[in-house]
């Protein structure tokens, strides 16, 4: 377990992450346990008011099915059971949809650099999320590096340009409008040169021009090739809780586009919609690396899927 995980399960940010959650949790959870008033059994009724609510939570149709057909095999002949109960089968029963797709970032130490390239959409937290990164990783020890990619936005670029000075990471950037690609290549070369651990790429998201966008994020991947076989060693999709379905269906572009080798699902701190997370696990399989539910760097959290559904059904 990395330095940064064992952070992640200090006593406290628990707490912090239901905290995150309790906008989701409220919508799932609250009052179920007065649903059981003069029941005796898990009805009809009362597995239509769950597809409702898990429905609302954005769930998806095609993880809510596995979720109450699990309920069912699980509850369906005990007589239902109390409140207490079904939360406790509905906790198991989003711990086995996530549980596949927990598979935290592991950097190979042998690939130096370790090349990261974050992909997604403006405004989905991707410029934060490589700021908290790096502060991660230097505090693991590691030496990074970032690459200010998104050449169309200087407010990006200043934004990591401030996160590199909080933290202590150089920044390779070169002027607004400059071809994305070659950012990219001359931040491997410095990486290299330097002895770097991890090279953290940005990358631009500009939906208004969805296919040069692809194409750009295709061409960075080529020159990044041409210096590494092996590079990028992740491409991560930042996505945020917050869009919902809409999420997914980015993560389903990029994905068509680009290996998208992990996710991190950003803002589900503001957002009664973080089921999504078990919709992406049931439909992509892609690995959750991350989730954030806050705006601390510790607040960026490896993703652990029994911590989540604890903290989505805690009473």
């Amino acid at each position: 377990m990395s330095e940064s995980e064992k952070t992640d399960k200090r006593p406290g940010l628990m707490g912090r992450l239901r905290n995150g959650l309790r906008r989701t949790r409220s919508g799932l959870t609250e009052g179920l346990a007065t649903l059981f008033v003069g029941r005796r059994e898990l009805d009809d009724e009362l597995l239509e008011e769950l597809e409702m609510r898990l429905l609302q939570a954005d769930v998806g149709m095609e993880a809510t099915q596995k979720v109450l057909d699990g309920l069912v095999e699980r509850l369906g002949g005990s007589g239902g059971g109390t409140g207490e109960t079904v939360l406790e089968a509905l906790r198991s029963e989003i711990v086995k949809v996530l549980e596949p797709v927990e598979k935290p970032l592991q950097i190979d130490t042998d690939k130096r650099p370790f090349v990261i390239l974050t992909v997604g959409v403006n405004g989905a937290g991707k410029t934060t999320t490589i700021g908290k990164l790096a502060a991660r990783f230097q505090n693991e020890g590691r030496s990074v590096m970032v690459a200010a990619g998104d050449t169309f936005r200087a407010a990006a670029v200043d934004q990591l340009q401030q996160w590199g000075e909080r933290v202590g990471c150089p920044v390779i950037a070169q002027p607004t409008g400059s071809d994305p690609a070659s950012v990219v290549f001359d931040a491997h070369q410095a990486a290299r040169a330097r002895g770097a651990d991890v090279l953290i790429a940005d990358t631009a998201g500009r939906l208004h021009t969805q296919d040069n966008l692809m194409e750009e994020l295709r061409k960075i991947r080529r020159v990044l090739g041409r210096q590494d076989a092996d590079a990028p060693h992740e491409t991560l999709l930042v996505l945020d809780g917050g869009n919902g379905q809409n999420a997914l269906a980015q993560a389903e572009q990029f994905g068509a586009a680009v290996n998208v080798t992990g996710l991190a699902v950003t803002k589900l701190d503001g957002t009664a919609r973080g089921g999504v997370l078990l919709a992406l696990a049931e439909r992509l399989q892609v690995p959750v690396r991350y989730i954030g539910v806050g705006e601390k760097v510790e607040d960026l959290r490896t993703f652990r899927a029994a911590d989540f559904a604890e903290a989505l059904t805690a009473e």
